[in-house]
């Protein structure tokens, strides 16, 4: 045993799992995961409603985490080996695996789809929620024997906020999380584009000092270069083939309604959301509605509810590429002006002869898709930073990654009964100003 690692438990449970064969989980971990708020994962889908696309992907945030977790262990122990955890406070070291763990347990129901609804309807993201799930009684419990500060410690490595060396790990550009969720939503949707040199990824990993500031934290040998491109690379094509899929986003954006309307509709409070799992969700907003009779529960009853369980997803009545919005206004305001996209969905409903609300604009957004911010060694010593430009040479895949984000994205407009919009005409007012689309939107002169 080395002196800079923590000391380990000699107790371990042992679960199977399809990805990473024997995971192993030590006193702490065990404590954590019988806890309610852990177990509910378990009935959280990793990909949202990507199950009704492709019918393997019932794989849960339960099983990735764990996974996550495993990563982070394998992770530590390189480094320990390798003697570069003799200066990281022991505590940080004992922590990260548990950071690991917990990383998605203050997600919503579905994973992500409801954190696109914007902070005007949710009251947080899943990162900001996850305090909440720490100060539980049974966490809370599990951490405070691991440290008295641990979940205050544990709940900045999850935002992204603390100062530790190993902050890396929990998020960051290169952290375990992404490694973990690329290869298993991979597996189990059947597609070959998630593929990640895992073992070549880990031992590249290094504990660096920054440059400028001369702080350590995690980044890449040069040699694990090529791993990670592919991991980016990776990233690129499970965004354009499985997670931006037309029919996945349909799904989501039916999702997005039935929640938007029962929230607008007072069928449920936006903190109702929280904790909550994925049937539970449902059945909720089913019974709740059911029970009365104003236009947003029969909506939520009648309309919205039987579309996603009966897999009646909204059609493509437009849908072009995300170059051909590049540059136009509506590139900016699509994500955030949400009245005037509300706007544009009512108004094309009425010319298509729709009801209200069965037209739903999407274009999904991830701006550093492939984004970097990462130290990398070079085989000649110097350390230098990996950033969005990438660097000539060494690493070119970020040099393009605006051309790839809007390869990967796509403008679309979904009904809910068969029609079809020529683009042209949309692209007209996508081409305005706010205030000038604003303008055009509440003229009686048709769109259409």
């Amino acid at each position: 045993m080395h002196p800079e690692i923590p000391p380990q438990p000699h107790e371990f449970e042992v679960v199977r799992d399809p990805l990473w064969n024997t995971i192993r989980l030590d006193p702490a971990a065990v404590r954590i995961i019988d806890t309610p708020e852990f177990q509910r994962l378990r009935l959280i889908r990793q990909l949202g409603l990507a199950y009704l696309v492709y019918p393997g992907a019932t794989h849960t945030r339960f099983d990735h985490a764990l996974g996550v977790y495993h990563l982070a262990r394998w992770a530590l122990g390189l480094l320990g080996d390798r003697g570069e955890l003799r200066s990281v406070d022991p505590v940080d070291c004992r922590l990260v695996p548990y950071a690991a763990l917990l990383h998605d347990v203050g997600h919503y129901p579905f994973s992500h789809a409801l954190e696109e609804l914007g902070e005007e309807l949710i009251p947080a993201d899943h990162e900001q929620l996850a305090e909440r799930f720490l100060r539980s009684d049974g966490i809370r419990a599990a951490l405070e024997e691991l440290a008295p500060d641990a979940p205050a410690r544990i709940g900045e490595m999850i935002r992204g906020a603390s100062g530790s060396p190993l902050q890396g790990l929990v998020s960051g550009s290169l952290d375990l999380d992404k490694i973990e969720y690329l290869r298993r939503d991979a597996r189990f949707c059947g597609v070959p584009y998630g593929e990640v040199d895992v073992d070549r990824l880990l031992h590249a990993i290094t504990l660096l000092p920054d440059p400028e500031t001369g702080r350590a934290e995690v980044g890449i040998h040069e040699k694990g270069l090529s791993a990670l491109e592919s991991l980016l690379f990776s990233k690129y094509q499970m965004f354009r083939n499985v997670y931006w899929h037309h029919a996945v986003r349909a799904a989501t954006v039916l999702y997005k309604r039935l929640v938007q309307d029962a929230l607008r509709g007072r069928v449920i409070d936006a903190d109702e959301l929280v904790g909550q799992s994925d049937e539970r969700l449902l059945t909720i907003l089913e019974l709740r509605a059911e029970e009365r009779d104003d236009p947003a529960a029969r909506r939520v009853a009648e309309r919205w509810i039987p579309a996603v369980r009966r897999r009646r997803l909204p059609k493509r009545a437009l849908e072009v590429p995300g170059e051909a919005l590049r540059g136009l206004p509506a590139d900016g305001w699509i994500g955030q002006d949400a009245a005037l996209v509300e706007a544009l969905e009512a108004r094309l409903a009425a010319e298509l002869g729709l009801e209200d609300g069965c037209v739903m604009v999407d274009y999904p957004e991830k701006p550093r898709m492939l984004g970097l911010d990462l130290l990398m060694l070079r085989r000649s010593g110097a350390v230098l930073r990996l950033t969005e430009t990438g660097s000539a040479g060494l690493i070119d895949l970020p040099r393009v990654s605006g051309e790839l984000y809007h390869t990967a994205r796509a403008f679309r407009i979904f009904t809910m009964e068969r029609r079809e919009l020529n683009a042209d005409r949309v692209l007209s007012i996508l081409a305005l100003m706010p205030d000038a689309a604003r303008e055009r939107l509440s003229s009686p002169e048709p769109l259409l």
